[in-house]
């Protein structure tokens, strides 16, 4: 085991009003408990707004590591950040960016899943926080969380383990594909 699941979240899509404007975003996500069936193009009981940037078969699932959290609550003072918060389906433990590789294949409770890029984030990042300025600050941050594609359906829930199957160590890491497209 090289990590773990600290939470599984889920959201529906909703509507928020944005520039005057009425935007659907699912970046709205809360805990769940039990098991939670993930298929190839997502979690039972999750849903993306615009298919167009967000979910689909190379982004099933987006995974964020509990460790930026506090980074972010002290940046972010008198925000309650709870597990979800920055719209990920997976909180993990001990996979962090610098050591995530694109092409990493790991075995989550029962799916299997393979890393494919870091979340670029788009405006509603900045609408969650109500902070356009959140987007840059998640940007130059580094702290990206990593999108996967779904090798092997199954389940998972909290607490289970995470495991490396396969790296491929001359793949670059997902720290250093999100500081590249950054600097852009």
């Amino acid at each position: 085991m090289i990590g773990k699941i600290v939470s599984v979240n889920a959201g529906h899509a909703r509507s928020v009003l944005w520039n005057t404007k009425e935007v659907t975003t699912g970046i709205f996500k809360e805990p769940v408990t039990g098991q939670v069936s993930v298929h190839s193009f997502g979690l039972d009981g999750d849903m993306q707004a615009d298919l167009t940037v967000h979910g689909g078969p190379s982004k099933a699932v987006y995974a964020y590591p509990s460790e930026h959290y506090e980074y972010w609550r002290e940046k972010l003072q008198n925000t309650q950040l709870s597990w979800g918060y920055f719209g990920e389906n997976l909180t993990t433990q001990n996979l962090l960016e610098n050591s995530v590789r694109v092409g990493d294949h790991f075995r989550i409770g029962s799916i299997e899943a393979i890393v494919t890029q870091p979340r670029f984030p788009c405006y509603k990042l900045g609408i969650k926080f109500g902070d356009m300025n959140m987007v840059k600050r998640f940007q130059t941050s580094g702290r990206s969380g990593f999108y996967m594609a779904i090798a092997k359906e199954g389940k998972v829930q909290e607490g289970d383990a995470i495991e490396l199957i396969n790296q491929n160590r001359s793949n670059p890491t997902i720290f250093e594909i999100f500081t590249a497209q950054a600097d852009r």
